[in-house]
């Protein structure tokens, strides 16, 4: 179902590193995205080589922007089909990750194919905007990461609430990023966040990609 070299050497690009039962999982996950997408509509990409690329290997580029250490804990915030917290568990399975997403349909897609690969990931069903200052939630994790959810003014507020003091926010973002992070600046800054980088690449033929990573320096 994957183009697993196009994969490996994707992921090689970001300094992942794929094993054999990674692979297979990645397998099974495109297998259950696209079964499932008939009964939910969870993408509006379904063939092989645009999940390969512009689920899976996006997923995992997020990589390349920080160094996750071992056991880190991270919450996918608007997480929908799993992207990119379930590819990060797949990639990494040493990883505390939760998904959070306010449509409850596809977290019970995602418990049910987390279960089919055997990995223990955590569910939330809620808004972001409603719990990031809950006790249990604020400032709990390492790290938050959200792909292509909302502009990156409205994300930061979401997002940052989250993430513990040396921890970091890390946005997927297409092309434009520049001008959402100048509107996010103010957001940013009294949320106590410090924009660390911004790497830009070309996703194979999938197109421009940028990665801003804002560190929680206070």
């Amino acid at each position: 179902m994957t183009d697993k070299q196009k994969l490996l050497e994707l992921a090689d690009s970001f300094g992942v590193a794929l094993d054999d039962t990674a692979l297979d999982r990645f397998d099974i996950y495109a297998e259950q995205l696209v079964d499932w997408n008939e009964k939910i509509n969870l993408t509006a990409i379904t063939d092989p080589e645009g999940i390969t690329i512009k689920h899976f290997a996006d997923s995992l580029s997020i990589f390349s922007a920080a160094e996750f250490s071992r056991g880190a804990s991270v919450i996918d915030v608007g997480t929908g089909a799993g992207f990119p917290g379930l590819a990060m568990k797949i990639a990494r399975p040493d990883l505390e990750v939760t998904l959070l997403d306010s449509t409850r349909k596809k977290l019970n897609v995602i418990d049910d194919i987390a279960g089919k690969l055997g990995l223990e990931v955590t569910t939330v069903h809620a808004r972001a905007e409603e719990i990031n200052k809950k006790e249990t939630f604020a400032g709990q994790f390492d790290f938050a990461v959200a792909r292509a959810v909302a502009e990156l003014k409205k994300l930061s507020g979401w997002c940052l609430p989250f993430v513990k003091k040396g921890g970091a926010f890390i946005a997927m973002k297409g092309a434009k990023a520049e001008d959402e992070l100048k509107a996010a600046e103010g957001v940013v800054r009294k949320l106590g966040g410090t924009v660390e980088k911004v790497l830009s690449f070309d996703l194979a033929d999938a197109g421009e990609r940028n990665i801003i990573l804002i560190r929680k320096s206070k």
